[in-house]
């Protein structure tokens, strides 16, 4: 698996999508990106709660069924 971690806004880089691309890998993960970038990434634990809206899709589908 090759993750490409191009430098972008902030908010993206943490260490929650780090850990994600990381844990995905099957047998090799291949990580494409600055050393600055990734480290910031390290350091980054901040978490944005993400307002998605699916559990509001999935009770509206719930009573509908």
């Amino acid at each position: 698996m090759v993750m490409v971690v191009p430098p972008t806004a902030p908010m993206l880089l943490t260490r929650n999508l780090l850990y994600t691309g990381i844990t995905r890998a099957k047998k090799l993960l291949i990580i494409i990106g600055n050393d600055k970038v990734i480290n910031y990434m390290i350091q980054n634990v901040d978490s944005k709660k993400r307002n998605t809206g699916l559990e509001y899709k999935l009770r509206e589908r719930e009573e509908n069924c």
